[in-house]
């Protein structure tokens, strides 16, 4: 082939594109294995979902980046093109599906914590995620059973054959647990907002409770708690609501909310103090577990909407192209609408980095001590 056929910048931009899925995902399994502030549930089925990146990136675009660079034209055997078609069909669904098992397991988290486990990996999770990869299994094993040896079958085009096929693993692998997703997540911010409204219902209707003894005891002229500020103290309050009062106020710094505590100035100023400071430091331990859990929790719905943008376009295309024979779709389309479904496994670890902290220290921490 000529050299002015050669596809140099899908060459260049290919290869760029496995080095940043390479490197970024290895980053986000080595933080989960190393870092014990990110070892949760949540982020195991993260590290699933970079490992199937990381897949895509070692055994699929090589040989994609190779097709592209030779002008779109298949010069190996058929044999490597269904190992190709296979893997990346499994890849991809093993994507969506591991995100579909994300928001099983954020919703089972909201609808009955209780009886969820955040700091270990349960059967049930362990179900979720292996079913995700024989699904995925299950949706490409037809290519490995030869339904691309079609007859009068182009040597030169490394392609899904059979339409049939194309409308099945789409139907599988996008439009069925896509939505499923999206209602997932509506459902659990739906859960999160009526769980933090009555968080401080419940805190607000004990404080007016202590409002009203308080008010009792001073009709029925109790002396007056001496204190250190002059003028009568009022009451302490109770050791259960001062623990409330505590997380609710430890949970809104570390999520940067400057909001005013619901309960009065002068329980601010004067209550007596009754949480020792090692069950303070406890009490900010568990403080900051819940915020983390919150902010994986709204740093998955941006991972989703990356997954829809960037292979929404890729399936509509894949499947127009299966159903209506007399459509004329360009190559070039078709080419662009697959580099940018590739593009979203390199994109997942940039948006951990700038929505989770904890990624953010231990990818700071990494390239510190490399650079």
């Amino acid at each position: 082939m000529p050299a002015s056929l050669y596809n140099f910048p899908a060459l260049v931009f290919g290869i760029l594109l496995i080095v940043i899925i390479t490197g970024g995902n290895v980053l986000v399994c080595l933080s989960v294995y190393l870092e014990k502030a990110l070892k949760t549930t949540t982020n195991y089925f993260i590290v699933s979902l970079a490992f199937a990146d990381l897949l895509l990136a070692v055994l699929v675009l090589p040989l994609f980046v190779y097709a592209e660079f030779q002008g779109g034209v298949w010069s190996l055997n058929m044999l490597m093109c269904d190992g190709l078609m296979t893997m990346d069909v499994m890849l991809c669904t093993a994507s969506i599906f591991n995100l579909c098992a994300i928001s099983v397991d954020r919703f089972i988290a909201v609808s009955i914590p209780l009886n969820y486990n955040r700091k270990h990996v349960d059967h049930r999770q362990l179900i979720l995620l292996s079913a995700t990869w024989l699904l995925a299994l299950a949706v490409a094993s037809p290519v490995i059973f030869g339904i691309n040896n079609v007859p009068n079958r182009d040597p030169t085009e490394c392609k899904l054959e059979d339409n049939n096929y194309v409308v099945y693993s789409s139907v599988c692998s996008f439009f069925i647990p896509c939505p499923i997703m999206v209602l997932l997540y509506f459902g659990v911010f739906r859960g999160l907002q009526r769980w933090e409204e009555t968080r401080k219902a419940k805190l607000r209707s004990s404080i007016e409770a202590c409002r009203k003894l308080q008010h009792a005891a001073v009709a029925t002229a109790l002396p007056p708690l001496a204190g250190t500020i002059p003028g009568p103290l009022p009451m302490p309050l109770p050791r259960i609501i001062e623990r409330d009062l505590a997380q609710s106020r430890l949970d809104d710094t570390d999520d940067y909310m400057q909001q005013e505590i619901p309960y009065p100035r002068q329980y601010r100023e004067n209550s007596v103090p009754t949480v020792t400071f090692n069950q303070q430091l406890q009490k900010k331990k568990r403080a900051k577990i819940n915020s983390r859990e919150r902010k994986a929790m709204r740093v998955l719905p941006v991972v989703v909407g990356c997954f829809l943008f960037c292979w929404t376009p890729f399936f509509v295309v894949h499947t127009t192209r299966a159903v209506c024979l007399t459509c004329d779709i360009p190559p070039g389309l078709m080419s662009t609408v697959t580099w940018l479904g590739y593009v979203n496994s390199a994109l997942n670890p940039i948006i951990y980095t700038i929505f989770n902290t904890e990624f953010k220290k231990f990818f700071k921490k990494c390239f510190r001590s490399c650079c």
